[in-house]
């Protein structure tokens, strides 16, 4: 728990000892099932010690949208997680273990405005402000006309993060279709144009640009 963003800078036994002082709890969940759901009306903040899940949204029609895969040390919670009156929920991609933290807690400081207590305030606004900027990106694929318009920037921006024209896709190409809010057999087609033309070359998640 020591190595994670929101603990930076904070000695562990601090760590122990806020956690005890927020009477925060850990809940280890099996892969595939509901962490929480209904995020609007959860007043927790929820940080992923191991293993990983999907922000998933339900439309009122049951069409499911892939808003965000979530990794060791990232938050999740009502004030992490864009506004929307659908239902979104957070669901394992494999064996997690979950703190929650209730969030008034959190953000108010104790009657001795302790250094710990400040800084985890400070790391959790930083975070905040990685999270806004992941979802601006997103927005910015988003906004793009054609499947193959949004295939080519999701892409330009992984390989910008990994600093390498060669990255791997961190989902299945069914959750990519989801991410992308697109059709799965529409996106594969234009995959596959995008391969014959030049622009990508592809070793199953594995994805290589060629411009």
């Amino acid at each position: 728990m020591i190595n994670l963003d929101i603990f930076k800078n904070i000695e562990n036994e601090e760590v122990k000892r806020m956690m005890h002082c927020f009477n925060a709890n850990y809940i280890t969940y099996k892969k595939d099932r509901t962490i929480i759901s209904n995020l609007g009306n959860v007043n927790m903040v929820g940080i992923i010690l191991k293993g990983s899940a999907h922000l998933i949204r339900y439309d009122y029609d049951g069409n499911r949208t892939l808003l965000e895969t979530l990794t060791v040390g990232d938050l999740f919670g009502e004030i992490f997680t864009p506004t929307s009156s659908n239902e979104q929920s957070i669901v394992a991609i494999n064996d997690c273990e979950i703190l929650f933290i209730d969030y008034n807690k959190l953000i108010n400081r104790c009657k001795k405005n302790c250094v710990c207590h400040n800084l985890l305030i400070n790391n959790m606004l930083q975070l905040l402000a990685n999270k806004i900027a992941s979802m601006n990106e997103k927005i910015e694929v988003l906004g793009k006309r054609s499947i193959r318009e949004k295939l080519l920037k999701y892409f330009n921006i992984l390989a910008i993060k990994k600093n390498s024209k060669t990255f791997t896709l961190p989902f299945s190409f069914t959750d990519l279709a989801d991410y992308l809010s697109i059709d799965r057999s529409a996106m594969m087609r234009e995959i596959k144009n995008l391969k014959d033309e030049g622009f990508i070359t592809t070793n199953k998640k594995k994805i290589t640009l060629r411009f």
